[in-house]
Protein backbone atom coordinates (compact mmCIF):
# COMPACT_ATOMS: atom_id res chain seq x y z
CA UNK A 1 0.00 0.00 0.00
CA UNK A 2 3.05 2.46 0.58
CA UNK A 3 3.26 3.40 -2.86
CA UNK A 4 -0.50 3.99 -3.52
CA UNK A 5 -1.81 7.89 -4.40
CA UNK A 6 -5.67 7.93 -3.23
CA UNK A 7 -7.60 10.79 -4.68
CA UNK A 8 -8.61 12.93 -1.57
CA UNK A 9 -11.54 16.21 -2.01
CA UNK A 10 -11.75 17.97 1.60
CA UNK A 11 -11.60 21.43 2.30
CA UNK A 12 -8.50 23.54 3.74
CA UNK A 13 -9.68 23.95 7.36
CA UNK A 14 -7.85 24.80 10.23
CA UNK A 15 -8.11 20.84 11.43
CA UNK A 16 -7.04 19.57 7.71
CA UNK A 17 -4.54 22.21 6.95
CA UNK A 18 -1.75 19.67 8.47
CA UNK A 19 -2.50 16.80 5.94
CA UNK A 20 -2.98 19.36 2.74
CA UNK A 21 0.34 20.85 3.71
CA UNK A 22 2.19 17.46 4.33
CA UNK A 23 3.30 17.69 7.84
CA UNK A 24 1.17 14.96 8.80
CA UNK A 25 1.71 11.90 6.46
CA UNK A 26 -0.26 9.02 6.60
CA UNK A 27 0.96 5.32 6.89
CA UNK A 28 0.59 2.78 3.67
CA UNK A 29 -0.49 5.38 1.24
CA UNK A 30 -0.31 9.27 0.28
CA UNK A 31 -3.28 12.13 -0.25
CA UNK A 32 -3.60 13.24 -3.89
CA UNK A 33 -5.66 16.38 -3.17
CA UNK A 34 -7.97 18.13 -5.56
CA UNK A 35 -9.06 21.52 -4.77
CA UNK A 36 -12.99 21.73 -4.98
CA UNK A 37 -14.67 25.01 -4.37
CA UNK A 38 -17.06 24.68 -2.75
CA UNK A 39 -16.86 21.76 -1.52
CA UNK A 40 -20.35 20.69 -2.04
CA UNK A 41 -19.26 20.38 -5.78
CA UNK A 42 -17.10 17.38 -4.39
CA UNK A 43 -20.06 15.63 -2.78
CA UNK A 44 -22.41 15.98 -5.92
CA UNK A 45 -19.23 14.26 -8.15
CA UNK A 46 -18.32 11.68 -5.41
CA UNK A 47 -22.79 10.62 -5.26
CA UNK A 48 -22.76 11.00 -8.71
CA UNK A 49 -19.51 9.20 -10.16
CA UNK A 50 -17.57 8.18 -7.63
CA UNK A 51 -14.97 10.64 -8.92
CA UNK A 52 -12.55 10.45 -5.56
CA UNK A 53 -11.25 7.69 -3.14
CA UNK A 54 -11.72 9.75 -0.72
CA UNK A 55 -14.26 12.64 -0.04
CA UNK A 56 -15.84 15.34 2.20
CA UNK A 57 -19.57 14.83 2.29
CA UNK A 58 -22.52 16.24 3.91
CA UNK A 59 -23.49 13.84 6.85
CA UNK A 60 -27.73 13.69 5.30
CA UNK A 61 -26.41 13.69 1.30
CA UNK A 62 -24.38 10.74 2.83
CA UNK A 63 -27.05 8.90 4.33
CA UNK A 64 -29.37 9.51 1.26
CA UNK A 65 -26.63 7.90 -0.79
CA UNK A 66 -26.03 4.93 1.27
CA UNK A 67 -30.21 4.35 1.10
CA UNK A 68 -29.78 4.59 -2.58
CA UNK A 69 -26.88 1.88 -2.52
CA UNK A 70 -24.24 4.32 -3.40
CA UNK A 71 -20.19 2.24 -3.24
CA UNK A 72 -18.37 4.13 -0.47
CA UNK A 73 -18.45 4.31 3.39
CA UNK A 74 -18.00 6.79 6.03
CA UNK A 75 -15.52 6.60 8.52
CA UNK A 76 -16.13 8.35 11.78
CA UNK A 77 -14.64 11.63 11.08
CA UNK A 78 -16.80 14.78 11.21
CA UNK A 79 -14.38 17.85 10.17
CA UNK A 80 -17.79 20.40 10.14
CA UNK A 81 -20.31 21.31 12.83
CA UNK A 82 -22.63 24.09 13.50
CA UNK A 83 -25.06 25.22 15.30
CA UNK A 84 -28.43 25.75 13.23
CA UNK A 85 -31.01 27.94 15.36
CA UNK A 86 -29.91 31.00 13.29
CA UNK A 87 -30.07 29.60 9.70
CA UNK A 88 -33.96 30.21 9.91
CA UNK A 89 -34.95 33.92 8.12
CA UNK A 90 -37.97 35.45 8.41
CA UNK A 91 -39.33 38.92 7.17
CA UNK A 92 -38.93 41.34 10.14
CA UNK A 93 -42.11 42.77 8.31
CA UNK A 94 -44.32 39.65 8.16
CA UNK A 95 -45.01 39.37 11.79
CA UNK A 96 -44.02 35.89 12.02
CA UNK A 97 -42.19 35.66 15.59
CA UNK A 98 -42.87 31.75 16.55
CA UNK A 99 -41.83 28.68 14.83
CA UNK A 100 -45.73 27.42 14.49
CA UNK A 101 -46.86 29.98 12.53
CA UNK A 102 -45.33 28.37 9.68
CA UNK A 103 -47.85 25.69 9.58
CA UNK A 104 -49.82 26.00 6.42
CA UNK A 105 -47.31 28.29 4.71
CA UNK A 106 -44.05 28.24 2.66
CA UNK A 107 -40.18 28.21 3.50
CA UNK A 108 -37.81 28.42 1.12
CA UNK A 109 -34.47 25.64 1.68
CA UNK A 110 -31.24 26.72 -0.07
CA UNK A 111 -30.55 23.91 -2.61
CA UNK A 112 -31.88 20.50 -2.29
CA UNK A 113 -34.66 19.30 0.55
CA UNK A 114 -31.56 17.06 1.91
CA UNK A 115 -29.18 19.75 2.82
CA UNK A 116 -28.02 19.20 5.80
CA UNK A 117 -28.22 22.74 7.29
CA UNK A 118 -31.77 22.18 6.25
CA UNK A 119 -32.45 18.71 7.99
CA UNK A 120 -31.03 20.58 11.50
CA UNK A 121 -33.00 23.10 11.16
CA UNK A 122 -36.27 21.51 10.36
CA UNK A 123 -35.58 19.29 13.58
CA UNK A 124 -35.26 22.23 15.58
CA UNK A 125 -38.62 23.33 14.61
CA UNK A 126 -40.16 19.99 15.02
CA UNK A 127 -38.56 19.19 18.53
CA UNK A 128 -38.38 22.29 20.18
CA UNK A 129 -41.40 24.31 18.61
CA UNK A 130 -43.68 21.61 18.00
CA UNK A 131 -43.92 22.68 14.11
CA UNK A 132 -45.72 19.74 12.34
CA UNK A 133 -43.42 19.76 9.33
CA UNK A 134 -45.89 17.93 6.68
CA UNK A 135 -48.19 20.51 7.21
CA UNK A 136 -45.39 23.48 5.54
CA UNK A 137 -44.44 23.19 1.83
CA UNK A 138 -40.62 23.58 1.74
CA UNK A 139 -39.23 25.28 -1.54
CA UNK A 140 -36.07 24.75 -2.82
CA UNK A 141 -33.89 26.77 -4.83
CA UNK A 142 -31.91 23.76 -6.39
CA UNK A 143 -31.85 19.86 -6.89
CA UNK A 144 -30.43 17.16 -4.63
CA UNK A 145 -26.89 15.74 -5.21
CA UNK A 146 -28.77 12.26 -4.93
CA UNK A 147 -30.37 11.94 -8.03
CA UNK A 148 -32.42 9.36 -7.05
CA UNK A 149 -34.13 11.04 -4.36
CA UNK A 150 -37.80 11.70 -4.65
CA UNK A 151 -38.96 14.47 -2.15
CA UNK A 152 -42.64 13.94 -0.68
CA UNK A 153 -45.54 16.02 -1.90
CA UNK A 154 -45.39 18.77 0.42
CA UNK A 155 -41.73 19.68 -1.55
CA UNK A 156 -41.96 22.00 -4.53
CA UNK A 157 -39.37 23.82 -7.10
CA UNK A 158 -38.63 27.56 -6.73
CA UNK A 159 -40.14 29.44 -9.98
CA UNK A 160 -37.26 30.22 -12.47
CA UNK A 161 -35.11 33.36 -12.35
CA UNK A 162 -36.16 33.48 -8.64
CA UNK A 163 -34.06 33.82 -5.30
CA UNK A 164 -35.36 32.83 -2.01
CA UNK A 165 -34.22 36.11 -0.62
CA UNK A 166 -36.34 37.90 -3.07
CA UNK A 167 -39.14 35.75 -2.63
CA UNK A 168 -39.14 36.48 1.31
CA UNK A 169 -38.50 39.76 1.14
CA UNK A 170 -41.68 39.91 -1.41
CA UNK A 171 -43.81 37.73 1.09
CA UNK A 172 -43.71 35.03 -1.13
CA UNK A 173 -41.83 32.85 1.74
CA UNK A 174 -43.09 32.63 5.02
CA UNK A 175 -39.39 31.96 6.32
CA UNK A 176 -36.20 30.74 4.59
CA UNK A 177 -33.84 28.16 5.29
CA UNK A 178 -29.65 28.97 4.65
CA UNK A 179 -29.48 31.42 3.36
CA UNK A 180 -27.14 34.43 3.45
CA UNK A 181 -28.70 37.70 3.31
CA UNK A 182 -27.39 40.83 5.21
CA UNK A 183 -30.56 42.68 4.44
CA UNK A 184 -31.98 45.15 7.10
CA UNK A 185 -35.62 43.08 6.75
CA UNK A 186 -34.51 39.69 7.08
CA UNK A 187 -33.96 38.55 10.47
CA UNK A 188 -33.14 34.98 12.14
CA UNK A 189 -36.62 33.72 13.47
CA UNK A 190 -35.18 32.14 16.84
CA UNK A 191 -33.88 35.16 18.92
CA UNK A 192 -30.36 34.92 20.45
CA UNK A 193 -29.82 31.57 18.24
CA UNK A 194 -26.16 31.88 18.72
CA UNK A 195 -26.95 31.24 22.63
CA UNK A 196 -29.62 29.29 21.94
CA UNK A 197 -27.35 26.34 20.57
CA UNK A 198 -24.70 26.75 23.23
CA UNK A 199 -26.75 26.64 26.09
CA UNK A 200 -28.31 23.28 24.09
CA UNK A 201 -24.55 21.94 24.19
CA UNK A 202 -23.86 22.52 27.66
CA UNK A 203 -27.38 21.05 28.92
CA UNK A 204 -28.27 18.49 26.69
CA UNK A 205 -24.81 17.96 24.54
CA UNK A 206 -26.42 19.00 21.51
CA UNK A 207 -24.01 19.68 18.95
CA UNK A 208 -25.10 19.26 15.41
CA UNK A 209 -22.68 17.27 12.96
CA UNK A 210 -22.75 18.53 9.23
CA UNK A 211 -19.61 16.63 7.26
CA UNK A 212 -17.86 13.23 7.31
CA UNK A 213 -15.22 11.58 5.29
CA UNK A 214 -16.43 8.92 3.21
CA UNK A 215 -14.31 6.52 1.02
CA UNK A 216 -14.87 3.84 -1.63
CA UNK A 217 -15.89 0.40 -0.64
CA UNK A 218 -13.44 -1.33 -2.71
CA UNK A 219 -10.72 0.29 -1.25
CA UNK A 220 -11.94 -0.54 2.08
CA UNK A 221 -12.46 -4.18 0.94
CA UNK A 222 -9.00 -4.24 -0.84
CA UNK A 223 -7.20 -3.01 2.36
CA UNK A 224 -8.68 -3.26 5.68
CA UNK A 225 -6.15 -1.44 7.32
CA UNK A 226 -7.06 1.46 5.07
CA UNK A 227 -9.35 2.85 7.36
CA UNK A 228 -7.56 3.05 10.45
CA UNK A 229 -4.77 4.75 8.66
CA UNK A 230 -7.37 7.71 6.98
CA UNK A 231 -8.06 8.01 10.49
CA UNK A 232 -5.40 8.02 12.56
CA UNK A 233 -4.10 11.10 10.07
CA UNK A 234 -7.06 12.98 9.98
CA UNK A 235 -7.21 12.65 13.88
CA UNK A 236 -3.15 13.50 14.18
CA UNK A 237 -3.88 16.84 12.16
CA UNK A 238 -6.84 17.73 14.48
CA UNK A 239 -4.73 17.30 17.27
CA UNK A 240 -1.92 20.40 15.70
CA UNK A 241 -4.58 22.85 15.40
CA UNK A 242 -6.49 21.96 18.89
CA UNK A 243 -3.12 22.77 20.39
CA UNK A 244 -2.76 25.81 18.35
CA UNK A 245 -6.27 26.71 18.95
CA UNK A 246 -6.18 26.25 22.99
CA UNK A 247 -3.07 28.23 23.16
CA UNK A 248 -4.81 31.63 21.34
CA UNK A 249 -2.00 30.78 18.40
CA UNK A 250 -4.38 31.56 15.54
CA UNK A 251 -3.79 35.03 14.23
CA UNK A 252 -6.66 35.29 12.29
CA UNK A 253 -9.17 33.16 13.88
CA UNK A 254 -12.62 32.84 11.12
CA UNK A 255 -15.87 32.09 12.25
CA UNK A 256 -15.59 28.54 12.94
CA UNK A 257 -12.14 28.99 14.87
CA UNK A 258 -14.06 31.09 17.28
CA UNK A 259 -16.72 28.90 17.48
CA UNK A 260 -14.71 25.56 18.38
CA UNK A 261 -12.77 28.18 20.89
CA UNK A 262 -15.80 28.56 22.57
CA UNK A 263 -17.10 24.94 22.75
CA UNK A 264 -13.65 24.20 24.28
CA UNK A 265 -15.46 25.66 27.44
CA UNK A 266 -17.80 22.75 27.17
CA UNK A 267 -15.80 20.21 26.05
CA UNK A 268 -12.10 19.52 25.96
CA UNK A 269 -12.15 18.22 22.24
CA UNK A 270 -14.14 20.54 20.00
CA UNK A 271 -14.07 18.38 17.08
CA UNK A 272 -14.64 14.76 18.67
CA UNK A 273 -14.36 11.98 16.01
CA UNK A 274 -14.80 8.09 16.40
CA UNK A 275 -18.72 7.27 16.42
CA UNK A 276 -19.39 7.08 20.54
CA UNK A 277 -18.74 10.22 21.31
CA UNK A 278 -20.84 11.28 18.44
CA UNK A 279 -23.68 8.24 18.60
CA UNK A 280 -26.38 10.44 19.98
CA UNK A 281 -25.60 13.20 17.02
CA UNK A 282 -25.40 10.12 14.27
CA UNK A 283 -28.67 8.87 16.00
CA UNK A 284 -30.64 12.27 15.82
CA UNK A 285 -30.07 12.77 12.48
CA UNK A 286 -30.79 9.49 11.12
CA UNK A 287 -34.25 10.01 13.13
CA UNK A 288 -34.60 13.23 11.05
CA UNK A 289 -34.32 11.65 8.14
CA UNK A 290 -36.54 9.12 8.41
CA UNK A 291 -39.24 11.40 9.74
CA UNK A 292 -38.32 14.05 7.22
CA UNK A 293 -39.00 11.26 4.82
CA UNK A 294 -35.20 11.27 3.01
CA UNK A 295 -35.12 7.58 3.66
CA UNK A 296 -37.66 5.13 3.67
CA UNK A 297 -36.23 2.89 6.88
CA UNK A 298 -33.82 3.71 10.19
CA UNK A 299 -30.02 3.12 9.51
CA UNK A 300 -28.37 2.03 13.04
CA UNK A 301 -25.25 4.18 13.74
CA UNK A 302 -22.78 1.14 13.33
CA UNK A 303 -24.58 0.27 9.69
CA UNK A 304 -22.98 3.71 8.56
CA UNK A 305 -19.26 4.09 9.74
CA UNK A 306 -16.62 1.64 9.63
CA UNK A 307 -15.24 0.42 12.95
CA UNK A 308 -12.11 1.91 13.77
CA UNK A 309 -10.07 2.57 16.93
CA UNK A 310 -11.09 5.92 18.20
Amino acid sequence: MADIELTTAIQTLGHTQALKDGTVQPRGFAFRFEEVSPIIKAFRRMVRGLEFDISEMALTTYICAKSHGKRFTALPIFVVRAFHHGAILVNAKSGITDPRQLEGGKVGVNRGYTVTTGVWARGIMQDEFGVDLSRVTWVLSGDEHVEEFRPGSNVVSMPQGQTLEAMLLAGELDAAIGVASDHPDLRPLIPDATERGFKLLAEQGHYPINHTIVVKDELLQAQPGLAQNIYDAFDQAKQLYLARLSKGEITSPTKADQTYARVMQTLEDPLPYGLEPNRAMVETVIRYAREQQIIDRPFTADELFVPVQA
